[in-house]
């Protein structure tokens, strides 16, 4: 009987510590923070990148008092969906989301809405839904910009016009892919009308260029097609990558058909991912594009400060990114251009690498 009252005693407490965490949104989350959870949903850990963002937000929330349930959907979209529908029924106060396909959350976002949890789009917008409310990012149209310049600038240093050059573009379930193309596109597209740049494939169309979920693989792939198809007789001067992970794999492919350092096209990137870091040090890749994710980070834990104290966020931006529903209210970062001369200041001097991640 001593046993079964003791039992049942510890029964009883266990339940009315579950219902006092189990059912109220403010507290069921908060995980040791004070102000609650946020939830924070990041496509893949496939990428550096998005590891630095992931870390740097759950550092910087954390530090605000908050707790913080990040996850990584490995760019399966269902997994995303599952996480952020999770994220919503435990109460989680706010949603952070770098989303897979910008397209594919509108009825688990409804849901959020209807349970007055706030939504920021995560440097990719979220499209076709209006309870999105926030989009932090960066200049997206100015990364493409920067890209196509330092392409430019890097075929004018070892030549003369015209340049064979190849053009990539990112994954066309991102929004920010069809910005970059656009950017670079308002640089390049002047220049391949007046025959100072060739496209020998031809292929000069978003949906030709693109490469689904940005992945290096397929990337390879489609140099490797185009130097077979294309490039028997000819080199390739330029390749307009925007993203350094595309990099890589575009650069294998001309090593593997026989191009060396000394022949190397100029080729693009973006994100300063260590790897093409070190590509850009070693004279292989020309540039990338630096988006300090820690800024991007600290934009929105601000963002999530104001909303939580019921105050307008800071927006920089109200008119360019229509999500198809609505105009969404942004914060737009700067990008930075990154050559092999830039590399100590930029990436060292700020703290964001140090020169033993580089070596």
């Amino acid at each position: 009987m001593r046993k079964l009252m003791t039992t049942a005693a510890a029964l009883t407490l266990a339940v009315g510590l579950a219902a006092c965490g189990g059912g109220d949104s403010g507290s069921a989350s908060d995980g040791g923070g004070g102000k609650g959870t946020i939830g924070v949903a990041m496509p893949t850990k496939s990428s550096e990148r998005w590891i630095a963002d992931g870390n740097n937000i759950k550092k910087q929330l954390e530090d605000a008092g908050y707790s913080v349930d990040l996850q990584y959907a490995e760019d399966d979209i269902p997994t995303q969906v599952s996480q952020v529908e999770n994220m919503v029924t435990k109460g989680d106060k706010m949603l952070v989301i770098a989303a897979i396909d910008g397209t594919a959350l509108g009825d688990v976002l409804a849901s959020a809405q209807s349970s007055d949890i706030p939504v920021i789009a995560y440097d990719r917008l979220i499209r076709d839904t209006d309870a999105v409310d926030y989009y932090t990012t960066f200049d997206n149209e100015k990364v493409g910009v920067l890209q196509a310049t330092s392409l430019v600038d890097g075929l004018k240093a070892r030549g003369k016009a015209p340049y064979n050059v190849e053009l990539f573009a990112g994954s066309p379930d991102d929004n920010n892919a069809t910005f970059f193309w656009n950017g670079a596109m308002s640089v390049l597209q002047p220049l391949i009308d007046s025959g100072d740049i060739v496209v020998p494939s031809g292929q000069t169309k978003f949906e030709q260029a693109a490469i689904l979920r940005w992945d290096p693989a397929t990337a390879q792939k489609r140099m490797e097609d185009i130097l077979t198809s294309t490039y028997a007789s000819k080199k390739v001067q330029g390749v307009l990558s925007p993203y350094d992970g595309l990099s890589l794999g575009i650069i294998a492919a001309l090593k593997g058909n026989g191009y060396t350092d000394d022949d190397l096209p100029v080729v693009t990137g973006q994100d300063a991912e260590v790897q093409s870091v070190k590509s850009i040090l070693g004279g292989e890749q020309y540039s990338t594009i630096f988006k300090d994710t820690r800024e991007l980070a600290k934009v929105t834990v601000e963002m999530i400060k104001a909303i939580a104290e019921g105050k307008d966020p800071e927006v920089n931006d109200t008119k360019t990114y229509d999500n198809g529903k609505k105009v969404v209210p942004a914060y737009l970062l700067d990008p930075v251009v990154v050559g092999k001369d830039d590399v100590t200041k930029v990436l060292v001097d700020s703290g964001y690498y140090t020169q033993a991640d580089l070596k």
